[in-house]
């Protein structure tokens, strides 16, 4: 499922900020890429494309050389519509999730010798309206398996994104084909995540203790530097974390939050 994951990511348009593969779900955390999508050409996305699926007889003689010259005004224009068809779903989540989910399901059911449906339902998704839901999201996927018991430290936690980061970092670079972490993104920064990558190990260390009773250390009083520019309290951080799932079911962001905040204390004071 992981290898899969990463596969898909670097053949797509949609940027995987964070995931956790468990015994029997999976959570990822993507961003769109529409202006990476638009930037490529017929050519690159075909061969994207092709990565995935063999592909009509027009695009593979379109990507041959030798075939390309003789190919006629109209079959040049069948193929450039269909690039564009291919490239609106090299940025579709839903695309980005079918092939990720049939061809595990696929792969699943040859194993067992069976048929019929390996997931119980479709994905679901919320978006995430800003940095802070989007940091908060990303450390409650790779807490998983701390939560669960499964792991006691970030660094143990098998098929996670924090995992990945933290063995890149150990050597030094950013873990491809996993979205980067670059700081902040304004001016001349290079696209990525908006916080620096110990700020958010700092972060995500930080929720686990609180959020795991079985982790070891003391609960650290000192916000991270990341909390501070969100202009968010400890409790409100803990709110949006502990909440993903329950309270924050389609959209999440800190106006959702605070307005949520502001209702609970109009109905306490009445």
């Amino acid at each position: 499922m992981e290898d899969r994951l990463l596969f898909l990511a670097e053949v797509f348009c949609v940027d995987v900020c964070a995931y956790a593969v468990m015994g029997n779900h999976t959570h990822v955390v993507l961003r769109i890429n529409r202006d990476k999508a638009k930037s490529l050409s017929v050519r690159e996305v075909i061969c994207r494309w092709q990565k995935l699926y063999k592909g009509m007889l027009l695009a593979q003689r379109f990507l041959n050389p030798a075939e390309n010259e003789g190919m006629s005004e109209a079959e040049i224009e069948t193929v450039y519509d269909l690039a564009e068809v291919y490239r609106h779903r090299l940025f579709d989540i839903s695309w980005f999730m079918r092939l990720l989910n049939e061809y595990i399901a696929r792969q699943a059911n040859k194993e067992d010798g069976c048929t019929g449906h390996f997931w119980e339902g479709r994905f679901k998704s919320q978006a995430l309206m800003d940095e802070a839901s989007l940091a908060a999201c990303m450390a409650y996927v790779d807490l998983n398996p701390v939560r669960a018991c499964l792991a006691k430290t970030l660094e143990s936690s098998k098929h996670t994104s924090i995992q990945k980061r933290i063995d890149a970092a150990k050597c030094h670079h950013q873990p491809y084909p996993l979205f980067p972490c670059t700081g902040n993104t304004s001016g001349k920064m290079p696209d990525g995540l908006p916080f620096r990558t110990e700020d958010y190990f700092a972060l995500v260390e930080q929720t686990g203790r609180q959020f795991n009773p079985e982790k070891r250390g003391k609960i650290d009083d000192c916000t991270p530097p990341i909390l501070s520019r969100f202009g968010l309290e400890q409790a409100d951080w803990n709110a949006m974390v502990s909440g993903i799932e329950t309270d924050f079911k389609s959209t999440l962001s800190v106006e959702k939050l605070l307005a949520q905040r502001r209702n609970n204390v109009n109905y306490n004071s009445g």
